[in-house]
Protein backbone atom coordinates (compact mmCIF):
# COMPACT_ATOMS: atom_id res chain seq x y z
CA UNK A 1 0.00 0.00 0.00
CA UNK A 2 2.83 2.39 0.83
CA UNK A 3 4.37 1.77 -2.58
CA UNK A 4 1.04 2.44 -4.32
CA UNK A 5 0.51 5.65 -2.31
CA UNK A 6 4.03 6.80 -3.21
CA UNK A 7 3.38 6.14 -6.92
CA UNK A 8 0.11 8.09 -6.77
CA UNK A 9 1.93 11.06 -5.21
CA UNK A 10 4.50 10.98 -8.03
CA UNK A 11 1.75 10.79 -10.67
CA UNK A 12 -0.19 13.66 -9.14
CA UNK A 13 2.94 15.82 -8.88
CA UNK A 14 3.90 15.19 -12.51
CA UNK A 15 0.36 15.91 -13.67
CA UNK A 16 0.44 19.39 -12.16
CA UNK A 17 3.73 20.49 -13.69
CA UNK A 18 3.25 23.56 -15.92
CA UNK A 19 2.82 22.85 -19.62
CA UNK A 20 6.09 24.61 -20.39
CA UNK A 21 7.97 22.27 -18.05
CA UNK A 22 6.41 19.30 -19.85
CA UNK A 23 7.47 20.70 -23.22
CA UNK A 24 3.87 21.24 -24.31
CA UNK A 25 3.21 24.20 -26.66
CA UNK A 26 0.71 26.83 -25.55
CA UNK A 27 -1.20 29.38 -27.65
CA UNK A 28 -0.44 33.07 -27.65
CA UNK A 29 -3.07 35.54 -26.50
CA UNK A 30 -3.92 36.30 -30.12
CA UNK A 31 -4.20 32.64 -31.05
CA UNK A 32 -6.64 32.15 -28.17
CA UNK A 33 -8.65 35.08 -29.50
CA UNK A 34 -8.55 33.47 -32.96
CA UNK A 35 -9.98 30.23 -31.52
CA UNK A 36 -12.98 32.17 -30.22
CA UNK A 37 -13.72 33.59 -33.69
CA UNK A 38 -15.08 30.14 -34.61
CA UNK A 39 -16.55 31.02 -38.02
CA UNK A 40 -16.03 33.79 -40.61
CA UNK A 41 -16.29 34.57 -44.32
CA UNK A 42 -13.81 34.13 -47.15
CA UNK A 43 -14.40 36.48 -50.09
CA UNK A 44 -12.99 35.42 -53.47
CA UNK A 45 -13.37 38.40 -55.78
CA UNK A 46 -11.40 39.69 -58.77
CA UNK A 47 -11.02 39.31 -62.55
CA UNK A 48 -12.05 35.63 -62.30
CA UNK A 49 -15.49 36.85 -61.23
CA UNK A 50 -15.90 38.41 -64.68
CA UNK A 51 -14.06 35.82 -66.83
CA UNK A 52 -15.77 32.74 -65.35
CA UNK A 53 -12.41 31.26 -64.37
CA UNK A 54 -11.14 29.80 -61.11
CA UNK A 55 -7.47 30.53 -61.76
CA UNK A 56 -6.75 33.48 -64.04
CA UNK A 57 -3.73 33.59 -66.33
CA UNK A 58 -2.56 37.07 -65.36
CA UNK A 59 -3.07 38.43 -68.89
CA UNK A 60 -6.69 39.48 -68.35
CA UNK A 61 -7.23 43.16 -69.27
CA UNK A 62 -7.71 45.33 -66.19
CA UNK A 63 -10.96 46.71 -67.59
CA UNK A 64 -12.57 43.30 -67.16
CA UNK A 65 -12.88 44.13 -63.46
CA UNK A 66 -15.90 46.42 -63.33
CA UNK A 67 -18.51 45.59 -60.67
CA UNK A 68 -21.71 47.51 -61.37
CA UNK A 69 -22.94 47.99 -57.80
CA UNK A 70 -20.13 47.05 -55.40
CA UNK A 71 -21.31 47.34 -51.80
CA UNK A 72 -18.95 46.03 -49.13
CA UNK A 73 -21.44 47.09 -46.48
CA UNK A 74 -23.84 44.53 -47.97
CA UNK A 75 -21.16 41.84 -47.49
CA UNK A 76 -20.86 42.88 -43.86
CA UNK A 77 -24.63 42.90 -43.37
CA UNK A 78 -24.87 39.36 -44.75
CA UNK A 79 -21.93 38.18 -42.66
CA UNK A 80 -23.48 39.57 -39.47
CA UNK A 81 -26.89 38.12 -40.30
CA UNK A 82 -25.17 34.76 -40.81
CA UNK A 83 -23.37 34.98 -37.47
CA UNK A 84 -19.89 35.26 -39.00
CA UNK A 85 -17.34 37.26 -37.03
CA UNK A 86 -14.97 38.43 -39.74
CA UNK A 87 -14.15 38.62 -43.47
CA UNK A 88 -10.95 37.63 -45.28
CA UNK A 89 -10.69 38.90 -48.88
CA UNK A 90 -8.49 37.80 -51.78
CA UNK A 91 -6.59 41.07 -52.12
CA UNK A 92 -4.35 39.43 -54.76
CA UNK A 93 -4.99 36.01 -56.24
CA UNK A 94 -2.58 34.04 -58.43
CA UNK A 95 -3.39 36.21 -61.46
CA UNK A 96 -1.63 39.11 -59.73
CA UNK A 97 -4.54 41.55 -59.92
CA UNK A 98 -4.55 43.81 -56.85
CA UNK A 99 -7.85 44.96 -55.37
CA UNK A 100 -6.06 48.05 -54.12
CA UNK A 101 -4.05 50.62 -56.15
CA UNK A 102 -0.64 49.20 -55.33
CA UNK A 103 2.42 51.24 -56.20
CA UNK A 104 4.25 47.99 -56.96
CA UNK A 105 2.07 46.64 -59.76
CA UNK A 106 0.49 47.90 -62.96
CA UNK A 107 -2.26 45.27 -62.74
CA UNK A 108 -4.65 46.80 -60.21
CA UNK A 109 -8.02 48.47 -59.71
CA UNK A 110 -6.28 51.73 -60.63
CA UNK A 111 -5.90 50.52 -64.23
CA UNK A 112 -9.53 49.34 -64.46
CA UNK A 113 -12.70 51.18 -65.53
CA UNK A 114 -14.29 50.63 -62.15
CA UNK A 115 -14.85 54.00 -60.45
CA UNK A 116 -12.74 55.57 -63.21
CA UNK A 117 -9.64 54.01 -61.70
CA UNK A 118 -10.28 55.66 -58.32
CA UNK A 119 -11.70 52.59 -56.57
CA UNK A 120 -10.14 50.65 -53.71
CA UNK A 121 -11.88 47.45 -52.59
CA UNK A 122 -9.62 46.99 -49.56
CA UNK A 123 -10.39 50.49 -48.35
CA UNK A 124 -14.13 49.99 -48.73
CA UNK A 125 -14.16 46.57 -47.04
CA UNK A 126 -11.83 47.49 -44.18
CA UNK A 127 -14.02 50.52 -43.44
CA UNK A 128 -17.23 48.49 -43.68
CA UNK A 129 -15.82 45.88 -41.28
CA UNK A 130 -14.89 48.58 -38.78
CA UNK A 131 -18.35 50.09 -38.99
CA UNK A 132 -19.99 46.68 -38.62
CA UNK A 133 -17.78 45.39 -35.82
CA UNK A 134 -16.26 42.55 -37.87
CA UNK A 135 -12.61 41.51 -38.00
CA UNK A 136 -10.83 42.27 -41.28
CA UNK A 137 -8.40 39.83 -42.89
CA UNK A 138 -6.45 39.67 -46.13
CA UNK A 139 -5.47 36.84 -48.48
CA UNK A 140 -2.46 37.66 -50.61
CA UNK A 141 -1.00 35.04 -52.92
CA UNK A 142 2.78 35.17 -53.36
CA UNK A 143 2.32 33.63 -56.81
CA UNK A 144 1.88 36.33 -59.46
CA UNK A 145 1.22 35.34 -63.07
CA UNK A 146 1.35 38.97 -64.17
CA UNK A 147 4.26 40.72 -62.46
CA UNK A 148 7.38 41.04 -64.68
CA UNK A 149 9.70 40.58 -61.68
CA UNK A 150 8.16 37.27 -60.61
CA UNK A 151 10.80 34.54 -60.78
CA UNK A 152 13.60 36.90 -59.73
CA UNK A 153 14.95 38.03 -56.38
CA UNK A 154 13.43 41.47 -57.03
CA UNK A 155 9.95 40.01 -56.65
CA UNK A 156 10.47 39.15 -52.98
CA UNK A 157 11.03 42.87 -52.42
CA UNK A 158 7.84 43.60 -54.39
CA UNK A 159 5.83 41.19 -52.27
CA UNK A 160 7.21 42.65 -49.04
CA UNK A 161 6.33 46.15 -50.20
CA UNK A 162 2.81 45.04 -51.10
CA UNK A 163 2.34 43.68 -47.59
CA UNK A 164 3.67 46.94 -46.16
CA UNK A 165 1.03 48.83 -48.14
CA UNK A 166 -1.74 46.58 -46.86
CA UNK A 167 -0.73 46.79 -43.21
CA UNK A 168 -0.03 50.51 -43.35
CA UNK A 169 -3.14 51.61 -45.24
CA UNK A 170 -5.84 49.11 -44.26
CA UNK A 171 -5.02 47.85 -40.79
CA UNK A 172 -5.58 46.50 -38.32
CA UNK A 173 -5.33 43.20 -40.16
CA UNK A 174 -6.62 40.42 -37.92
CA UNK A 175 -5.57 37.44 -40.10
CA UNK A 176 -3.18 37.29 -43.05
CA UNK A 177 -3.70 34.36 -45.41
CA UNK A 178 -0.76 33.07 -47.45
CA UNK A 179 -1.50 30.67 -50.25
CA UNK A 180 1.53 28.43 -50.81
CA UNK A 181 0.89 28.05 -54.56
CA UNK A 182 4.04 28.47 -56.64
CA UNK A 183 3.83 28.32 -60.42
CA UNK A 184 5.38 30.05 -63.39
CA UNK A 185 5.20 33.77 -63.95
CA UNK A 186 5.04 35.67 -67.26
CA UNK A 187 8.74 34.95 -67.86
CA UNK A 188 8.24 31.21 -67.45
CA UNK A 189 10.13 31.10 -64.14
CA UNK A 190 9.07 30.11 -60.65
CA UNK A 191 9.81 32.21 -57.60
CA UNK A 192 11.97 31.16 -54.67
CA UNK A 193 9.91 32.66 -51.87
CA UNK A 194 11.75 34.25 -48.96
CA UNK A 195 9.37 32.98 -46.27
CA UNK A 196 11.66 34.03 -43.43
CA UNK A 197 11.65 37.61 -44.64
CA UNK A 198 7.90 37.53 -45.22
CA UNK A 199 7.29 36.37 -41.66
CA UNK A 200 9.66 38.93 -40.18
CA UNK A 201 7.94 41.68 -42.15
CA UNK A 202 4.53 40.82 -40.71
CA UNK A 203 5.94 40.40 -37.21
CA UNK A 204 7.51 43.85 -37.37
CA UNK A 205 4.55 45.64 -38.98
CA UNK A 206 1.71 43.93 -37.11
CA UNK A 207 2.74 41.57 -34.28
CA UNK A 208 -0.91 40.99 -33.33
CA UNK A 209 -1.82 39.55 -36.75
CA UNK A 210 -2.22 35.77 -36.94
CA UNK A 211 -0.74 34.32 -40.13
CA UNK A 212 -2.13 31.33 -42.03
CA UNK A 213 -0.27 28.99 -44.38
CA UNK A 214 0.23 25.23 -44.70
CA UNK A 215 2.68 25.47 -41.81
CA UNK A 216 1.61 28.63 -40.01
CA UNK A 217 3.39 30.26 -38.29
CA UNK A 218 0.13 30.73 -36.37
CA UNK A 219 -2.67 28.91 -38.25
CA UNK A 220 -2.42 25.86 -40.53
CA UNK A 221 -4.40 24.53 -43.48
CA UNK A 222 -6.61 21.59 -42.54
CA UNK A 223 -5.42 19.59 -45.54
CA UNK A 224 -8.58 19.70 -47.67
CA UNK A 225 -11.01 22.21 -49.17
CA UNK A 226 -14.09 20.34 -47.93
CA UNK A 227 -14.26 22.18 -44.60
CA UNK A 228 -13.67 18.99 -42.61
CA UNK A 229 -11.22 18.64 -39.71
CA UNK A 230 -9.90 15.33 -38.45
CA UNK A 231 -11.89 13.54 -35.74
CA UNK A 232 -8.52 13.55 -34.03
CA UNK A 233 -7.38 17.15 -34.25
CA UNK A 234 -4.32 18.39 -32.39
CA UNK A 235 -3.54 22.10 -32.31
CA UNK A 236 0.14 21.14 -32.32
CA UNK A 237 2.34 20.77 -35.39
CA UNK A 238 5.99 20.08 -36.19
CA UNK A 239 7.25 22.51 -38.84
CA UNK A 240 11.02 22.02 -38.94
CA UNK A 241 12.04 21.20 -42.51
CA UNK A 242 8.64 22.11 -43.96
CA UNK A 243 7.50 25.10 -46.04
CA UNK A 244 4.13 26.27 -47.40
CA UNK A 245 2.95 24.68 -50.64
CA UNK A 246 4.71 21.61 -51.99
CA UNK A 247 7.04 21.53 -48.99
CA UNK A 248 4.19 21.16 -46.49
CA UNK A 249 3.57 18.13 -44.26
CA UNK A 250 1.32 15.33 -45.51
CA UNK A 251 -2.42 15.91 -45.91
CA UNK A 252 -3.10 13.47 -43.09
CA UNK A 253 -0.75 15.35 -40.75
CA UNK A 254 -2.30 18.71 -41.60
CA UNK A 255 -5.75 17.25 -40.95
CA UNK A 256 -4.91 15.71 -37.58
CA UNK A 257 -1.90 17.71 -36.37
CA UNK A 258 0.91 16.17 -34.31
CA UNK A 259 0.10 14.97 -30.81
CA UNK A 260 3.58 15.92 -29.65
CA UNK A 261 4.16 18.74 -32.12
CA UNK A 262 6.49 21.48 -30.93
CA UNK A 263 4.46 24.50 -32.14
CA UNK A 264 0.89 25.67 -31.48
CA UNK A 265 -0.56 25.88 -35.00
CA UNK A 266 -4.30 25.03 -35.02
CA UNK A 267 -6.24 24.07 -38.15
CA UNK A 268 -8.54 26.29 -40.17
CA UNK A 269 -11.19 24.65 -42.40
CA UNK A 270 -11.67 26.49 -45.70
CA UNK A 271 -14.61 25.56 -47.93
CA UNK A 272 -16.83 27.35 -50.45
CA UNK A 273 -20.60 27.66 -50.23
CA UNK A 274 -20.58 26.98 -54.00
CA UNK A 275 -18.81 24.36 -56.13
CA UNK A 276 -16.27 27.00 -57.18
CA UNK A 277 -14.34 29.60 -55.20
CA UNK A 278 -15.25 32.51 -57.46
CA UNK A 279 -18.79 33.42 -58.51
CA UNK A 280 -20.15 31.70 -61.61
CA UNK A 281 -23.64 32.36 -62.90
CA UNK A 282 -24.31 28.69 -63.62
CA UNK A 283 -23.72 27.92 -59.92
CA UNK A 284 -26.40 30.25 -58.56
CA UNK A 285 -28.63 27.26 -57.78
CA UNK A 286 -25.83 24.89 -56.77
CA UNK A 287 -24.81 26.40 -53.44
CA UNK A 288 -24.90 24.51 -50.16
CA UNK A 289 -28.16 24.75 -48.29
CA UNK A 290 -28.53 25.47 -44.58
CA UNK A 291 -28.56 21.77 -43.62
CA UNK A 292 -25.30 21.13 -45.48
CA UNK A 293 -23.72 24.18 -43.87
CA UNK A 294 -24.84 22.98 -40.43
CA UNK A 295 -23.23 19.59 -41.10
CA UNK A 296 -20.00 21.35 -42.09
CA UNK A 297 -20.14 23.30 -38.84
CA UNK A 298 -20.29 20.03 -36.90
CA UNK A 299 -17.25 18.69 -38.78
CA UNK A 300 -15.12 21.82 -38.45
CA UNK A 301 -15.96 23.91 -35.40
CA UNK A 302 -17.32 20.73 -33.83
CA UNK A 303 -13.88 19.13 -34.12
CA UNK A 304 -11.92 21.98 -32.60
CA UNK A 305 -11.16 24.00 -35.75
CA UNK A 306 -12.40 27.30 -37.16
CA UNK A 307 -14.64 27.44 -40.23
CA UNK A 308 -13.61 29.76 -43.07
CA UNK A 309 -16.64 29.78 -45.38
CA UNK A 310 -16.16 31.25 -48.84
CA UNK A 311 -19.04 33.44 -50.07
CA UNK A 312 -18.07 34.95 -53.45
CA UNK A 313 -19.72 38.20 -54.63
CA UNK A 314 -21.20 38.30 -58.13
CA UNK A 315 -20.47 40.70 -61.00
CA UNK A 316 -22.55 43.38 -59.34
CA UNK A 317 -20.19 43.21 -56.38
CA UNK A 318 -22.95 41.79 -54.16
CA UNK A 319 -23.45 38.49 -52.37
CA UNK A 320 -26.09 36.65 -54.35
CA UNK A 321 -29.58 36.34 -52.89
CA UNK A 322 -29.52 32.51 -52.92
CA UNK A 323 -26.33 32.40 -50.88
CA UNK A 324 -27.57 35.08 -48.50
CA UNK A 325 -30.80 33.18 -47.83
CA UNK A 326 -28.96 29.91 -47.10
CA UNK A 327 -26.57 31.70 -44.75
CA UNK A 328 -29.33 33.32 -42.73
CA UNK A 329 -31.11 29.95 -42.44
CA UNK A 330 -27.82 28.41 -41.33
CA UNK A 331 -27.66 30.99 -38.54
CA UNK A 332 -31.22 30.17 -37.51
CA UNK A 333 -30.43 26.44 -37.38
CA UNK A 334 -27.49 27.03 -35.06
CA UNK A 335 -29.46 29.39 -32.86
CA UNK A 336 -32.47 27.10 -32.60
CA UNK A 337 -30.64 23.82 -32.09
CA UNK A 338 -28.16 25.12 -29.53
CA UNK A 339 -30.62 27.34 -27.69
CA UNK A 340 -31.43 24.99 -24.79
CA UNK A 341 -28.44 23.52 -23.00
CA UNK A 342 -30.03 20.77 -20.92
CA UNK A 343 -26.82 20.27 -18.96
CA UNK A 344 -27.59 23.49 -17.10
CA UNK A 345 -30.50 21.66 -15.44
CA UNK A 346 -28.23 18.98 -13.96
CA UNK A 347 -25.63 18.83 -11.20
CA UNK A 348 -21.96 18.64 -12.06
CA UNK A 349 -19.88 16.25 -9.99
CA UNK A 350 -16.53 14.47 -9.74
CA UNK A 351 -15.89 10.80 -9.22
CA UNK A 352 -12.37 10.89 -7.74
CA UNK A 353 -10.41 7.83 -6.70
CA UNK A 354 -12.47 7.77 -3.49
CA UNK A 355 -15.89 9.34 -2.99
CA UNK A 356 -17.62 12.09 -4.97
CA UNK A 357 -17.80 15.87 -4.82
CA UNK A 358 -19.43 18.70 -6.74
CA UNK A 359 -17.94 20.03 -9.99
CA UNK A 360 -20.08 23.11 -10.65
CA UNK A 361 -17.84 24.71 -13.27
CA UNK A 362 -18.56 22.11 -15.96
CA UNK A 363 -22.14 23.28 -16.46
CA UNK A 364 -22.23 26.85 -15.20
CA UNK A 365 -22.65 28.30 -18.70
CA UNK A 366 -19.27 30.05 -18.95
CA UNK A 367 -15.93 29.05 -20.43
CA UNK A 368 -14.12 31.25 -17.90
CA UNK A 369 -14.26 28.50 -15.26
CA UNK A 370 -13.11 24.90 -15.45
CA UNK A 371 -12.76 21.63 -13.58
CA UNK A 372 -9.62 19.50 -13.85
CA UNK A 373 -9.28 15.76 -14.34
CA UNK A 374 -5.86 14.99 -12.94
CA UNK A 375 -5.61 11.21 -12.79
CA UNK A 376 -6.13 9.24 -15.97
CA UNK A 377 -8.52 6.30 -15.44
CA UNK A 378 -8.80 7.07 -11.72
CA UNK A 379 -10.94 10.17 -11.93
CA UNK A 380 -13.92 11.28 -14.00
CA UNK A 381 -16.68 13.87 -13.93
CA UNK A 382 -20.27 14.01 -14.99
CA UNK A 383 -23.68 15.59 -14.87
CA UNK A 384 -26.67 14.05 -13.12
CA UNK A 385 -30.25 15.06 -13.90
CA UNK A 386 -33.18 14.99 -11.51
CA UNK A 387 -35.22 13.29 -14.21
CA UNK A 388 -34.06 11.58 -17.38
CA UNK A 389 -33.54 13.85 -20.40
CA UNK A 390 -33.74 13.12 -24.12
CA UNK A 391 -30.53 14.22 -25.85
CA UNK A 392 -28.62 13.45 -29.04
CA UNK A 393 -25.75 15.93 -28.85
CA UNK A 394 -23.04 16.64 -26.29
CA UNK A 395 -20.58 19.51 -26.54
CA UNK A 396 -17.27 19.33 -24.68
CA UNK A 397 -15.01 22.34 -24.21
CA UNK A 398 -11.40 22.21 -23.09
CA UNK A 399 -9.46 25.13 -21.64
CA UNK A 400 -6.52 25.63 -24.02
CA UNK A 401 -4.67 28.44 -22.26
CA UNK A 402 -2.08 26.00 -20.88
CA UNK A 403 -2.03 23.72 -23.91
CA UNK A 404 -4.12 20.85 -25.28
CA UNK A 405 -4.31 17.89 -22.93
CA UNK A 406 -6.96 15.28 -23.73
CA UNK A 407 -5.84 12.47 -26.05
CA UNK A 408 -8.63 9.99 -25.34
CA UNK A 409 -12.05 10.18 -23.67
CA UNK A 410 -15.26 8.24 -23.16
CA UNK A 411 -18.77 9.52 -22.69
CA UNK A 412 -20.91 7.24 -20.57
CA UNK A 413 -24.65 7.72 -21.06
CA UNK A 414 -26.47 6.16 -18.11
CA UNK A 415 -30.01 5.96 -16.82
CA UNK A 416 -31.11 6.97 -13.32
CA UNK A 417 -30.30 3.47 -12.08
CA UNK A 418 -26.66 4.09 -13.01
CA UNK A 419 -26.93 1.47 -15.75
CA UNK A 420 -24.88 2.08 -18.87
CA UNK A 421 -27.09 2.82 -21.88
CA UNK A 422 -24.42 3.84 -24.37
CA UNK A 423 -20.67 4.49 -24.50
CA UNK A 424 -19.06 6.89 -26.96
CA UNK A 425 -15.30 7.02 -27.49
CA UNK A 426 -13.26 9.91 -28.79
CA UNK A 427 -9.69 11.20 -28.88
CA UNK A 428 -9.09 14.97 -28.81
CA UNK A 429 -11.44 17.62 -27.45
CA UNK A 430 -9.79 20.97 -28.09
CA UNK A 431 -11.62 24.28 -28.05
CA UNK A 432 -14.99 22.65 -28.85
CA UNK A 433 -15.96 19.07 -29.58
CA UNK A 434 -19.51 18.37 -30.74
CA UNK A 435 -20.56 14.71 -30.47
CA UNK A 436 -23.84 13.59 -32.01
CA UNK A 437 -25.61 10.25 -31.57
CA UNK A 438 -29.08 8.70 -31.79
CA UNK A 439 -31.62 10.21 -29.43
CA UNK A 440 -31.13 8.73 -25.95
CA UNK A 441 -32.80 9.16 -22.57
CA UNK A 442 -30.11 9.81 -19.99
CA UNK A 443 -30.06 10.37 -16.26
CA UNK A 444 -26.29 10.74 -16.05
CA UNK A 445 -23.60 11.90 -18.47
CA UNK A 446 -20.18 10.63 -17.43
CA UNK A 447 -16.90 11.89 -18.87
CA UNK A 448 -13.85 9.66 -18.48
CA UNK A 449 -10.39 10.71 -19.64
CA UNK A 450 -8.45 7.65 -20.77
CA UNK A 451 -5.34 9.37 -22.12
CA UNK A 452 -3.93 12.84 -21.57
CA UNK A 453 -0.66 14.74 -21.88
CA UNK A 454 -1.29 16.66 -18.66
CA UNK A 455 -4.37 17.35 -16.49
CA UNK A 456 -7.39 18.05 -18.71
CA UNK A 457 -9.25 21.25 -17.88
CA UNK A 458 -12.91 21.00 -18.89
CA UNK A 459 -14.70 24.34 -19.08
CA UNK A 460 -18.12 23.04 -20.11
CA UNK A 461 -20.13 19.89 -20.75
CA UNK A 462 -23.28 20.81 -22.69
CA UNK A 463 -26.21 18.62 -23.73
CA UNK A 464 -28.80 19.24 -26.47
CA UNK A 465 -31.66 17.65 -28.32
CA UNK A 466 -31.11 18.89 -31.87
CA UNK A 467 -33.01 18.16 -35.07
CA UNK A 468 -32.07 14.55 -35.86
CA UNK A 469 -32.28 15.08 -39.61
CA UNK A 470 -29.33 17.45 -39.40
CA UNK A 471 -26.98 14.74 -38.13
CA UNK A 472 -27.90 11.82 -40.35
CA UNK A 473 -24.64 12.15 -42.27
CA UNK A 474 -22.48 12.27 -39.15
Amino acid sequence: MKKLAFLLIIIIHSRFLPAQKLGIPVPTKHQLMWHEMEYYFFIHFGPNTFTDKEWGHGDEPEDIFNPSALDCRQWVRVAKAAGAKGIIITAKHHDGFCLWPSNYSAHTVRESKWNNGKGDVLQELSQACKEGGLKFGVYISPWDKNHPDYGTEKYNEVFVNMMKEIFTNYGPIWELWWDGANGEGPNGKKQVYDWSRFKETVKKLSPNTVVFSDVGPHIRWVGNEKGVAGETNWNNLDTVGFTPGLGAPSIDTLNKGNMNGKAWIPAECDVSIRPGWFWHENENSKGKNQNELFNLYLKSVGRGSNLLLNVPPDRRGLIHENDSAALVEFRLLRDENFATNKARQGTGYYIPHRGTRKAPAINDGTILTYETISLTHLQSMGIEFATEQKINCIVLREDLSKGQACAGFRLLLMNKKHELVSEIKGTTIGRKRIITFPETEVGIIGLVIDNQKMPTRITEVEAYLIDGTLIEKQ
